[in-house]
């Protein structure tokens, strides 16, 4: 398949007619339709329904045309971009992250690293580990920040800190007076995990720090976001493990309880290509490295309960 079909493809369905498609496209009928017509045999389905009075798109073609809109618009901006660093020499430096990093000094890392080049665009990529190490080695990022350990032998992996972790539970919940919570009282409680997809992800190291301490959790509810757990947690419908830099968020309805063992700790990890010694990379492992250090310094003064 090429990018011409979809191109003809889009066309004749948008508007319902080969004759207005190929105006449209400035060339000819009849090419139009052999082009469609070998789209349809290359992928073994047919688009189109064809009729004396009309052309209707059939389910395959329906689902074809609002996925490959998504695609398109997409490429568009993938060649906006291309153009837009090549007429300024602007050079693309992309950053994954794992939402739970923005409570702690990845924002200021952002912010640092967008002003730090005029040559250098920095752009940002929300996703959880697992994807990062995939737009890594394909050149979609170049530095990723995540929370879990995963080998990759064309990957190189830097552990910046370790983050405590804390119980979230509801201020009503008779827990939010404690100042510590023992791991065997807190797998008692129903649970709410996050993110729940994809796997492997944060919800897995949680799960694996209960395991290895002697407890399964009854997970009652599953989100992909820690805003939207911790919301959960503040509508009754369990606790659930947190970083400590989480309390960041200070919401008022659910207290932040310290959990008492030494293990109950999250890392935050950046990830980068083996082979990339780009002197921007340097830069941006630098800085990370130094506010990793400075935030790991001061979790000591988060308070433990809000």
């Amino acid at each position: 398949m090429q990018l011409r079909h979809l191109r003809y493809f889009q066309a004749v369905a948008e508007e319902g007619s080969f004759t207005r498609a190929a105006a449209r496209l400035h060339m000819a009928q009849p090419p139009l339709s052999r082009q469609i017509r070998q789209f349809e045999e290359e992928l073994g389905v047919q688009l189109f329904e064809r009729t004396t009075r009309a052309l209707r798109l059939t389910d395959a073609g329906r689902f074809l045309l609002e996925q490959s809109r998504l695609l398109t618009v997409r490429l568009e901006e993938v060649l906006e971009g291309t153009r837009r660093l090549g007429q300024t020499q602007r050079r693309w430096f992309g950053i994954g992250f794992v939402p739970s990093t923005l409570y702690g000094f990845v924002p200021e890392l952002i912010r640092r690293l967008r002003g730090a080049d005029p040559l250098v665009e920095v752009g940002l990529a929300e996703m959880t580990t697992l994807p990062q190490l995939e737009a890594l080695k394909a050149g979609r990022i170049d530095l990723g920040i995540g929370r879990i350990l995963l080998d990759d032998p064309a990957i190189e992996r830097r552990v910046l800190m370790t983050e405590p972790l804390m119980a979230a539970v509801p201020l009503s919940h008779p827990l939010a007076g404690l100042t510590r919570v023992s791991v065997e009282r807190l797998a008692q409680e129903p649970f709410v995990l996050y993110p729940a997809r994809p796997r492997p992800n944060f919800a897995d190291h949680v799960l694996g720090l209960f395991r290895a301490a002697g407890h399964a959790l009854q997970v009652v509810q599953e989100a992909n976001e820690l805003q939207t757990a911790i919301g959960l947690v503040a509508a009754g419908l369990g606790v659930s493990v947190v970083p400590a830099s989480a309390q960041r968020l200070q919401r008022q309805d659910v207290a932040h309880v310290r959990i008492d063992a030494d293990a109950f700790v999250s890392p935050v990890i950046v990830s980068y290509r083996k082979d990339d010694a780009s002197p921007f990379l340097e830069r941006a492992l630098s800085l990370a490295t130094a506010l990793a250090r400075g935030q790991a310094g001061g979790e000591g003064r988060l308070p433990f309960s809000g």
